[in-house]
C-alpha cells in the first residue's frame, strides 16, 4: 500500500518555523486548494479546502527560504491523521500532509 497526497494551492500563511531537540528545522503552514464549477442554474460556484502541511529538515529549509503567503506550490507527500488528550480528557484531530517535495509554481518574479 502507498500513501501519496499531490496538491497545488496557495499559501495560506507564511511558513512557520520551530527545530526540533536535534536542532532540524520544521516548518509548518496552510494551503489552499480550490475547485469550480458550473451548478445546475448556470451559475459559477467555488470551494475552498485548507490542508495543514508540515516539512522536515531540507525540505523545511527550503519552505523557509522560499516560500511566502499566496506563493502557488506544488506538495507531494503522505496524508497522516493524529489524535490526542488535553488535559481535560478532550480528544482532538488533526489531519496533516508531510511533504515531502515542494515545487514553485507561477511566474519566475512572484
Amino acid at each position: 500500500m502507498h500513501n501519496l497526497v499531490i496538491l497545488i494551492g496557495n499559501l495560506g500563511k507564511d511558513p512557520e518555523i520551530r527545530h526540533m531537540p536535534d536542532g532540524d528545522p520544521v516548518a509548518s503552514f496552510s494551503l489552499a486548494t480550490s475547485e469550480t464549477w458550473i451548478d445546475k442554474q448556470g451559475q459559477k460556484r467555488e470551494t475552498t479546502q485548507w490542508h495543514n502541511i508540515v516539512c522536515y529538515r531540507g525540505t523545511a529549509k527550503i519552505a523557509q527560504d522560499w516560500l511566502k503567503k499566496g506563493k502557488l506550490i506544488c506538495i507531494e507527500g503522505k496524508i497522516v491523521y493524529r489524535q490526542w488528550q488535553d488535559e481535560h480528557q478532550v480528544t482532538h484531530y488533526k489531519t496533516e500532509i508531510i511533504a515531502e517535495q515542494i515545487q514553485m509554481l507561477g511566474k519566475k518574479d512572484d
